[in-house]
């Protein structure tokens, strides 16, 4: 992810209070169901465009916010929309089952 400036930058907060559905994908470098999420992730970003958000986060590097959200394996990926967990799932999810979820929940 490329670095910004830091007043253009949003937090993690203020994107996950958004109107449209974010997808977060918790992960980690090790994980080899991780990596089979990357090209899948990838696809649901082109089909959806600037419908919803994703965005990857590391375990690794940001245990606070897997403690937060209680995260104890990954992948797990949790759709967000105005602040609230309205999808989670911890495994491989094909792309049509994630683009079903997250339609159900665009503006």
């Amino acid at each position: 992810m490329k670095k910004v400036t830091k007043s253009t930058t949003m937090t993690f907060q203020q994107m996950i209070n958004s109107e449209k559905p974010v997808l977060v994908d918790f992960f980690a470098e090790w994980c080899g169901p991780c990596k089979m999420m990357s090209p899948i992730l990838q696809d649901v970003k082109k089909e959806l465009g600037d419908s919803a958000s994703i965005i990857k986060i590391d375990v690794d590097k940001n245990q606070q916010a897997a403690g937060v959200y209680q995260v104890q394996g990954v992948p797990t990926l949790i759709l967000f929309q105005k602040g609230k967990i309205v999808w989670r799932q911890s495994g491989v999810v094909q792309k049509n089952a994630l683009v079903n979820v997250i339609k159900n929940f665009t503006v």
